[in-house]
């Protein structure tokens, strides 16, 4: 069902193995095999990544959260070294169930799903269909609102709309010149520097796999369908903390519509951080995991976590955060910090 095998990928991430996932039945339109990167020790985490990236989108999330759980990493379905099925839907339901696919099937119980972006709204979903087997979710930045990555800039805005375009849609979308991808990708990022070229190499590299750019596109247009599984949330019963970059794309208002689904859930606002902030701030999603394994301390309350500010390159002193509760007695608690 799954077996090792040395990864394909250009990124080596230590402690970290590639496996696949063997496909389960003989839908048309079922998923294919399924590549994820596993190693650490601990409670089950899944890692899910965002639009047009993979599992090495977490390369520095995955070593500060190794010794605490056992972290496995998905290639959702015709990403990165995941198999391409022709036909296949990018569609959320259909991406959700690969999701649970993996879990399901390796049988992963008390598990913490933590998505970023696309991997977000699927991580809530997910949640929802397994209460029994999620112990906790946290959600970077969902991407789950009107526009998406056309939010980000003109040229993010120009290569998406062409992509999905009739006609021309499928050449645009088998064209990625380095510089246009790199100028993309820095659009989600508060700190343009935290973009490697080792991981721009890769994504680069994956984009040229056959078949590649008819599931970049149908990613793309899956944005309705992401927006649609917000319906999805209030059914989620496991704990859920929501982050996001104050630069990202998401506007207030669709941040405040996503607590109000989730009254319970924790927030956190990065400060400066942008879309990709497990790129940019590693840091903070990791202590939000670190701290919830730690045991309850009365004197630390909602165990919101203190996060701090980058100085240079994702390492900055300490910041000062508050804590405040809103008037309603149902809203969550708000953790913002500031430089």
């Amino acid at each position: 069902m799954s077996a090792s095998t040395p990864s394909q990928s250009g990124i080596r991430i230590p402690g970290m193995t590639a496996h696949f996932l063997d496909p389960f039945g003989h839908e048309p339109r079922g998923h294919g095999r399924l590549r994820y990167l596993a190693g650490g020790a601990g409670a089950p985490l899944v890692l899910l990544h965002t639009v047009r990236t993979q599992a090495e989108h977490f390369r520095h999330l995955i070593p500060l959260v190794r010794e605490r759980y056992t972290v496995y990493a998905l290639d959702l379905p015709g990403m990165g070294h995941s198999q391409i099925v022709p036909g296949a839907s990018y569609d959320e339901p259909a991406m959700r169930a690969a999701v649970k696919s993996l879990v399901t099937r390796l049988d992963l119980r008390d598990v913490t799903l933590l998505g970023e972006s696309m991997g977000a709204t699927l991580a809530l979903t997910t949640a929802a269909d397994l209460p029994e087997r999620v112990r906790r979710v946290v959600a970077i930045n969902a991407y789950d609102y009107a526009g998406g990555i056309a939010r980000s800039s003109l040229l993010a805005r120009f290569v998406v709309t062409g992509a999905l375009a009739p006609g021309i849609g499928p050449t645009i979308a088998a064209v990625e010149p380095r510089p246009i991808m790199r100028a993309v990708l820095r659009g989600g990022l508060g700190d343009k520097a935290a973009l490697h070229d080792d991981y721009l190499d890769e994504l680069l590299r994956v984009g040229r796999r056959p078949g590649y750019p008819v599931v970049a596109r149908a990613v793309y247009g899956n944005l309705p369908s992401l927006i649609a599984a917000r319906s999805r949330y209030p059914e989620v019963s496991a704990p859920v903390h929501l982050i996001y970059g104050e630069k990202d794309w998401s506007r207030p208002s669709d941040r405040q519509a996503n607590q109000q689904l989730l009254p319970t859930a924790g927030f956190v606002e990065v400060p400066g951080a942008g879309h990709f902030i497990v790129l940019e701030r590693p840091d903070v999603p990791a202590q939000v995991l670190n701290e919830a394994m730690r045991p309850a301390s009365p004197a630390h309350g909602c165990h919101a976590p203190v996060i701090a500010a980058p100085e240079h390159r994702g390492r900055w002193p300490a910041s000062r955060c508050s804590t405040s509760t809103p008037a309603a007695a149902t809203a969550p608690r708000r953790l913002r910090c500031r430089r």
